[in-house]
Formats: structure tokens, C-alpha cells, sequence
């Protein structure tokens, strides 16, 4: 007589950690905490140092380092790429994001930008549907709306940040959602490294002649610890990104995105002693459940085709 059956062992403490899943949820929690102290240091070193500089060292250092890791194992297939003027658009719109973004944090709190800047994602649905003609239901509709009345609370007349540098935020989100839209495009058709690589070393053309009218040596010389974090910072969270997305799906990692604002607030109190006032934080947690809601539909929608 056969034995009673032995009930399936229980998995090991800490097991799912070291799955693909579990691995790329840890590396988009580090990619999201690496943007949050480059957005902090930022903020701190365009007080220091030309603002246009910086920029362009951020993207001097993310063609370099890219190329200095990645050249001597994929050779010259790294410089391969079937879609060169979609590389060039993509690498301007990132440019352009990142230009908003610097110049955005030198007037506005790090954790309110940062929670502007998260209702990208569902602009890019948005966009999505308008541009490729994909399909959006009706509860992801509602979900955009409900993260528009978030930021809406959050840069209410007479709130802490309600200034003319609103206008970077807006700026970015919406060179931001093209970003998303068109890096979705290419996300089967070209190596992530790559494409890494073309986005500093576009930037940096751009940037260099741009630079050279804003050049301070003394800056560079005095401050370069500040340009060197802004570049590692910047370039350590899109390979965790790129490396995490290699892992897990969209629809995992998405949600944990929005660990990124707490990161950023709690950065926001620590180093600019800057707390958010009651309001502003019911339009942050409104962005954050809307985006996480938005997160969840998709992976939800993907359960079902699948």
C-alpha cells in the first residue's frame, strides 16, 4: 500500500527573492530610489553650478560609462541599430524631459515634482490611444481623471507650489508620455543597451555646443563631485531599469514605480527640511492610487489574453 502523500515542502525563506520576478521587483525599487537621489542632488547642484553644465555632463557620463561596460561584450553590435531616427527622436525627447526636470526642481519640492511627474505613465495611455488607436476602457479613463484631480491638488491656487514653474512638469509629462510611447515601439526590435547608449551619446552632441557658451571650469573643478553623483546617479537608474524590465513583466514592475514619490518626499524632508502641506498630500496619494490602479488593470488585461 502506497504511503500517504507528502504535502508539497514549503518554499524557502526569502525564495521568491532570488526568482526573475523577485529580482526584477528589486531592481525597480533600487532604479526608482537611484532617480529620487538624482532628482535631491539636482536640485542641490543647480544651485552650485551652471544648470546647462550639468545636464550635459549627466549625459557625457551615460555615454562613457554605457560604453566603457557594454563595448567590450557586445563589440560593435553595440553601435548597431535598425531605427536610427527613432533612437535620435527618443534620445531628444529624453533630453528634453530631463531639461524640464532640471530646471523644474531648482523652484519646485522634490516630492510634489516627482508626483507630477508619475501621471506620465497614464498620459502615455492616453497617447497611446490617440496615436497608435489602442483601446482604453472606460475604468482607465477614470483612473487618468482621477490622477489629473490629484495634481490638480497638489498645484491648487494658493498651494505651496503654485508658480510659473508649473510649466516644467507640464512640459514633461508630455515629452515624457512620447518617450514611453515611442521606447514601447522599439522595445522589441532593438538591443536596451543600445539604445542606452544612443541616449547619452545623443545627448551629449546636442548638448556639447550648448554647453560650451555656458562653460565654467572653476565650477567643474570646485564642484565635481556633484556632476559625478548627477551622472552615476541618472545612468545607475536606467540600467536598473533596463535590467529589471529584463526580469518581470510591465505590469509587475509598474506599480512599484510609484515608490519613487516616497523616496523623493522623505529626501525632500531630510535634506530641504520641506514637508508637504495637508493638501498636497491628498493630491500625492491620489496620483500614487491612480497610477497603482492603472498598474494593476494592465496586469489584470494581460492575465486575461494570456
Amino acid at each position: 500500500m502506497n504511503p500517504d502523500p507528502q504535502p508539497p515542502a514549503a518554499p524557502a525563506p526569502g525564495s521568491y527573492w532570488r526568482t526573475q520576478q523577485g529580482t526584477g521587483v528589486l531592481l525597480i525599487v533600487l532604479a526608482t530610489l537611484a532617480f529620487a537621489l538624482l532628482d535631491t542632488t539636482t536640485k542641490h547642484a543647480t544651485r552650485l553650478v551652471p544648470v546647462l553644465l550639468l545636464l550635459w555632463f549627466r549625459y557625457l557620463f551615460q555615454a562613457v560609462l554605457t560604453f566603457a561596460l557594454r563595448f567590450p561584450v557586445q563589440g560593435l553590435s553595440l553601435l548597431q541599430t535598425a531605427n536610427p531616427r527613432f533612437q535620435m527622436l527618443r534620445s531628444v525627447l529624453l533630453l528634453i524631459t530631463s531639461a524640464c526636470s532640471f530646471f523644474g526642481l531648482q523652484h519646485l519640492p522634490v516630492g510634489e515634482f516627482t508626483a507630477m511627474v508619475m501621471l506620465s505613465p497614464l498620459a502615455a495611455t492616453a497617447l497611446a490611444a490617440r496615436v497608435l488607436k489602442n483601446r482604453v476602457s472606460s475604468r482607465r479613463w477614470w483612473l487618468m481623471s482621477a490622477g489629473l484631480l490629484g495634481v490638480l491638488l497638489v498645484v491648487r491656487p494658493g498651494g505651496q507650489v503654485f508658480s510659473w514653474a508649473l510649466l516644467f512638469p507640464v512640459l514633461l509629462v508630455t515629452t515624457y508620455a512620447w518617450f514611453q510611447v515611442l521606447t514601447s515601439q522599439l522595445s522589441g526590435a532593438e538591443n536596451p543597451y543600445t539604445t542606452h547608449f544612443y541616449t547619452g551619446l545623443v545627448g551629449t552632441l546636442v548638448m556639447t555646443p550648448i554647453a560650451v557658451f555656458h562653460w565654467d571650469s572653476a565650477a567643474l573643478l570646485t564642484y565635481w563631485p556633484w556632476f559625478m553623483l548627477v551622472g552615476f546617479f541618472g545612468t545607475f537608474g536606467h540600467l536598473m531599469l533596463i535590467r529589471a524590465y529584463q526580469r518581470a513583466s510591465a505590469p509587475v514592475l509598474t506599480p512599484y514605480l510609484y515608490g519613487q514619490i516616497a523616496f523623493a518626499t522623505l529626501l525632500g524632508w531630510l535634506v530641504f527640511d520641506h514637508v508637504p502641506d495637508a493638501w498636497a498630500w491628498l493630491g500625492i496619494a491620489v496620483i500614487t492610487a491612480s497610477g497603482v490602479g492603472n498598474a494593476m488593470l494592465s496586469a489584470h488585461e494581460a492575465g486575461k489574453r494570456n
